[in-house]
């Protein structure tokens, strides 16, 4: 799952993204709000971590619109501002939860994992043919067999699935899904799509990934019924 943090502290946007990335999380980070919502706006997040007070574009109107794109993304509002009336505001310009600094990060962790839950209590699991993806607990099924994946493998097919019948090239594997360097090398996509097509074909789902030769990775519909 990617996560978007938008504050404009080093030591905070640092201090988060080290452990949520230690929880499995890939993170992206803004440190103003013009950032955040080109961002929020042109990929696919699974929550926001959204300060009040940033620069150019305030976090309330951040939020605002996000929502006003449609997008029913979890907001969670991370900030100094304490009032009832700061609370009530953040509410109702459209976040989901409250977090007041100063913060313990065992409580934020816990309150990404319930509005995860929350959300995928709509969105369901992902579902592609007999392949089922649990991105809460991190479980991989086809038909009624388990495939135990590290994180990385995890959040490949993931990435595949959810951008099913598009192709994905390797750059932006890298930078999306693991948030590499544009420019990285990309000679370990390749490595990773190995062990990630013998652990499904392990378990009965062959020919899922497809290779789309000088340009990267396909899954087909058509090949999952």
């Amino acid at each position: 799952m990617k996560l978007l943090i938008v504050d404009d502290e080093p030591g905070i946007t640092s201090f988060l993204k080290e452990g949520l990335e230690e929880a499995s999380y890939s993170v992206d980070i803004a440190s103003d709000g013009k950032t955040a919502l080109d961002l929020a706006l042109s990929n696919e997040y699974s929550l926001i971590i959204l300060d009040w007070m940033i620069p150019v574009v305030s976090g309330i109107e951040v939020c605002r619109q996000i929502r006003k794109a449609g997008k029913m993304i979890p907001i969670i509002f991370l900030t100094a501002k304490k009032t009832l009336d700061d609370l009530v505001f953040g509410f109702e310009a459209g976040a989901n939860d409250y977090i007041k600094k100063p913060f313990e990060f065992e409580e934020l962790l816990a309150r990404i994992k319930a509005q995860l839950k929350i959300n995928l209590s709509v969105d369901n699991t992902l579902k592609a043919g007999q392949l089922t993806i649990n991105p809460l607990s991190h479980q991989v099924f086809f038909a009624s067999k388990e495939i135990t994946l590290t994180p990385k493998e995890f959040a490949l097919l993931e990435y595949l699935v959810r951008h099913m019948d598009s192709v994905c090239t390797r750059n932006c594997i890298m930078q999306k899904v693991w948030d590499l360097p544009y420019e990285s090398d990309t000679s370990g996509v390749d490595v990773f799509i190995t062990f990630l097509r013998r652990k499904l074909e392990k378990a009965g789902a062959r020919n899922i990934i497809q290779t789309i030769y000088g340009v990267g990775y396909i899954v087909r519909e058509r090949n999952l019924l």
